[in-house]
């Protein structure tokens, strides 16, 4: 579902005609299989949140390809991403990234809005999600009269509305406590089985990791891919 081949990025800072290069991934090949479950770990300044936003097209590679879903997405327009993101790609964030001004239905729904869906459809689809998620009796409510568990299962409901094949989710169970962790674990579990949803869980919680059915490891700007034999974890460095 996504393949990174040869991916180069770098960040440049200061004033224009004095700017200084910041090296951020190097040489990055990977890929993601369509059903997987795959974590990210590696500490803060490793690189994680800039390999989920160049998998998601909100900032472009300094070098090399990406294809998600079988689309080389590299050289889109920001028009022709925004379309395909729509289409293909849902978000799950840490600081839940509702709307304060709209109501949890209203959040829920925006996807549908932004696709064109009409209104007797859109109300059908959301509130068969946020009961499906267990926030149904909220749908009037707004963020801030909602706790952080009850935001972030308005937060799911908004990435999995329209149904992608694949969820990328920066840090989703940082802002939550160990039970609405669990919850939320499990429900991606779910989904996975289920739908045979792909996710991608930047994280640095274990427990998170956990659920992976691969875990990778960035140091550094480079992948360290773990994978098990006799019992004994191994690194292998790209």
């Amino acid at each position: 579902m996504i393949e990174m081949n040869r991916i180069n990025h770098q960040f440049a800072i200061g004033k224009k005609g004095k700017e200084r290069v910041i090296p951020v991934l190097h040489d990055i090949d990977m890929q993601v299989k369509q059903g997987e479950i795959v974590a990210i770990v590696g500490r803060s300044g490793s690189g994680k949140s800039t390999l989920l936003n160049l998998m998601s097209g909100y900032i472009r590679p300094t070098s090399g390809e990406i294809r998600v879903a079988g689309q080389a997405v590299t050289s889109l327009s920001e028009g022709e991403w925004a379309n395909f993101r729509l289409a293909h790609l849902g978000f799950m964030f840490q600081s839940f990234q509702l709307i304060p001004s709209m109501t949890a239905f209203e959040n829920a729904e925006l996807p549908l809005v932004l696709k064109g869906i009409g209104l007797a459809q859109r109300k059908k689809k959301v509130m068969e999600m946020l009961e499906q998620v267990g926030v149904a009796e909220y749908a009037g409510h707004y963020p801030g009269e909602l706790s952080g568990g009850q935001q972030q299962r308005v937060s799911v409901a908004r990435s999995l509305i329209l149904n992608p094949p694949i969820v990328l989710a920066d840090e989703p169970t940082g802002s939550l406590d160990s039970d609405n962790e669990s919850q939320l674990l499990s429900m991606i579990q779910h989904l996975n089985q289920d739908r045979g949803t792909t996710f991608v869980l930047i994280t640095h919680d274990e427990q998170v990791a956990s659920i992976a059915h691969r875990t990778i490891t960035l140091k550094d700007g480079r992948l360290l891919n773990a994978y098990a034999t006799g019992g004994t974890l191994v690194y292998e460095t790209h």
